[in-house]
């Protein structure tokens, strides 16, 4: 790729080999971009992943690196998540410092995932300053920071039939939360695997020259305060960093289907639901889902990977099941009523900048500390499974009657929900918007970049 000639500094990007680290950091690189023009970005992915994007994200001063594939078909991530998670921490980063070594011109700046710990070493090796890159949310940031304290209670590990919904609240800027809300605590074989490599990540952190944060200031002021007093490096809360600026472009055929059929339903009508791209719950817990969705009677729209035709069968006529769709576009439609989702940090920025309610099916990872901030501390959605057994199914009975009363206008607590929902969605807008804190902390970091190259 010819390096346009006004370009001032050179900015390399390397995600965590996922959709949900991949998006975010995207999205920030196309803001970086439309902030000012004189930066050069390269954005490292893996072969396959390269494959999923798509050469046409690329635009002049935006361009894709490869380096191979963490294992030999990525796909197979979620079958083995702590294989490709070690995989990650270990094979990546030399081809990526080769990769280094052969780019024009030689990098100002690293922005690299907050997991990939090992991107610290390399930017120190080659003296490349290297920014902290965390794609949700920062009160769950301040859980790894603030992790040792569950073992000093004597909270780690738990057994969940034992805690049952103990709760605790010594974590510094988070409100009381249940213990089995913190993610990794049962302290399974997987589970202490995947936290030492992600306190690892965390140690290095220190070492960089300044953490990102994909949120605003408002929503989240205590944590950042705290990781503020705590850490020496400027932290900046830059954002949603979510495809907002994208959506004037036009529908694909694929999309109108779906989209105008959300013409003809009332306004806010329509349960949309997604449970996000990675894992999903079993087989049979989708049927019983499916069966509630029948006898709740809601309209929805229903985007699932799988066995979409059996689905359709079961759900009746109210709705329709897809395999894919624009969802933010979906989400900003006015038939849409209510979102649920996994309490995926991404789906809940979209979910928010459109104003809708949740209702939230956590699954693993960030999810159910997410289905707490969503529930207790914001109070914007419900949560459908409120226990913790991977195990345990919530019956066709129980989702068709929180269905629902989630979807009913006229209920006074849904109004409440919903009205909490827009003051939350206003300070969203105001903190992205000109002289917002989001915004006034991307151009001082751009500032910082452009002092680097």
């Amino acid at each position: 790729m010819e390096v346009p000639p006004s370009v001032t500094c050179h900015v390399v990007a390397m995600p965590y080999p996922g959709r949900g680290h991949i998006n975010p950091i995207l999205n920030f690189c196309n803001l970086l971009l439309s902030n000012d023009p004189g930066i050069l970005v390269t954005v490292v992915l893996t072969e396959e992943w390269l494959g999923l994007i798509g050469s046409e994200a690329q635009t002049r001063n935006l361009r894709f690196c490869t380096i191979p594939n963490v294992i030999p078909s990525e796909k197979d991530r979620a079958v083995n998540y702590l294989s490709f998670f070690e995989a990650a921490m270990t094979v990546m980063e030399a081809p990526f410092e080769a990769l280094l070594h052969r780019l024009e011109p030689p990098p100002s700046l690293i922005i690299y995932d907050t997991f990939l710990f090992w991107v610290v070493g390399v930017g120190n090796r080659r003296n490349i300053p290297v920014a902290s890159f965390w794609p949700m949310s920062a009160s769950f940031y301040s859980v790894f920071q603030h992790y040792h304290l569950l073992e000093q209670h004597g909270h780690y590990p738990i057994n969940a039939l034992e805690v049952g919904d103990k709760r605790v609240d010594y974590f510094p800027g988070i409100s009381s939360t249940c213990l089995m809300d913190f993610p990794l605590i049962d302290g399974s074989f997987h589970g202490r695997r995947l936290l030492q490599w992600i306190l690892k990540g965390f140690s290095c952190v220190p070492k960089a020259q300044s953490l990102l944060f994909s949120t605003i200031y408002e929503l989240e002021p205590e944590a950042i305060h705290v990781l503020q007093s705590e850490l020496s490096l400027p932290i900046y809360p830059i954002g949603l960093l979510i495809p907002y600026p994208n959506l004037s472009s036009s529908s694909s055929t694929s999309e109108e289907t779906y989209l105008q059929w959300l013409d003809k339903q009332a306004s806010s009508s329509v349960l949309y639901i997604s449970q996000g791209s990675f894992l999903s719950v079993s087989n049979a817990q989708i049927d019983e889902i499916a069966a509630g969705l029948r006898l709740s009677g809601v309209r929805f729209l229903w985007v699932e990977l799988k066995e979409t035709r059996r689905l359709r069968e079961i759900c009746g006529d109210k709705g329709l099941v897809i395999e894919w769709c624009d969802q933010l576009r979906v989400l900003l439609h006015e038939a849409i009523g209510g979102f649920w989702c996994h309490g995926g940090w991404n789906s809940f920025k979209e979910g928010v900048f459109a104003g809708v309610p949740f209702l939230t099916f956590p699954i693993m990872a960030d999810n159910h500390f997410n289905s707490k901030l969503i529930g207790e501390d914001w109070k914007v959605g419900w949560r459908v499974k409120k226990d913790f057994d991977p195990q345990s199914l919530v019956s066709r009975y129980e989702i068709a009657g929180l269905v629902q009363k989630f979807m009913a206008l006229d209920e006074e607590e849904g109004k409440e929900m919903r009205k909490r929902v827009r003051e939350l969605q206003r300070k969203f807008q105001l903190s992205i918007g000109e002289g917002g804190s989001s915004e006034t902390n991307i151009r001082a970091f751009i500032g910082d970049v452009i002092k680097m190259g």
